[in-house]
């Protein structure tokens, strides 16, 4: 047990009932019991880490989960993100938070990363980032594919969140651990990840209940909604770049 941790899973699990979260968890025997693991995360909405978090409280694991340094400026969720040992990371001076992963995925931690870097507009899987990768090559650790579908229904980037009770499906599922050697070439393995997650995610978006039509805004193109394309997504991206650059 974990002072800020486990009160936190609780008001979590709390909140999640309350919405009605029809909340389906696949692959738990995949993730280790015991010492560290990179668990690799698609990203589609703002509650991610949540969703995956529950994958280690299943099998009696926490995640530390690798996120903007600018959360931890928030009175609220700054205290608690500490408490809870998750990893600030600095855009600016990103080796720091890389050296603090990857220590504590040789303590035995699994560390939670989204390789996206950003939530996904257009819900299709992004260009991933090599650190993922990387970190586990260097801990001598196995990535575990985790894929989220359904959280973007919720809340996600430029929609209103739906914190009352609404019943939405969500599949988590985690695919059988990848191990990638130290030599390995970093990109190659980071799209061996990729591709391992995307057919993942194509699976449970298969088996995924009928979409609303009044929902269609939240549904990629090549599933029939009408999300940006990856294209349009990717220039939206760069537009929120350049604020934060000229910010």
């Amino acid at each position: 047990m974990e002072p800020v941790y486990t009160p936190v899973i609780g008001l979590a699990r709390a909140l999640f009932a309350a919405q009605g979260l029809k909340i389906t968890l696949t692959g738990t025997e995949h993730v280790p019991r015991h010492g560290g693991a990179v668990m690799a995360i698609n990203h589609t909405g703002y509650f991610d880490f949540t969703y995956a978090g529950l994958v280690g409280v299943e099998v009696g694991r926490y995640v530390r989960f690798m996120a903007k340094k600018s959360i931890w400026s928030n009175p609220v969720a700054g205290p608690l993100m500490k408490g809870m040992h998750h990893i600030p990371v600095d855009r600016e001076a990103g080796q720091g938070s890389f050296d603090a992963a990857r220590a504590a995925l040789r303590s035995g931690e699994i560390v939670g990363v989204f390789p996206e870097a950003t939530i996904s507009r257009s819900f299709e899987l992004k260009a991933f980032k090599s650190g993922a990768v990387r970190l586990a090559q260097e801990a001598g650790v196995p990535v575990l594919p985790t894929t989220i579908w359904g959280s973007q229904r919720v809340w996600t980037k430029g929609q209103p969140r739906r914190m009352g009770r609404h019943g939405i499906p969500l599949l988590i599922t985690v695919g059988a651990p990848i191990e990638v050697s130290p030599q390995e070439n970093a990109v190659e393995a980071t799209a061996r990840v990729r591709a391992a997650m995307e057919a993942q995610l194509h699976a449970d978006q298969d088996r995924y209940p009928p979409w609303p039509d009044a929902e269609r805004h939240l549904l990629p193109v090549r599933l029939g909604g009408t999300a940006p394309t990856v294209a349009e997504a990717e220039e939206m991206d760069r537009a929120d770049r350049r604020r934060r650059s000229s910010r």
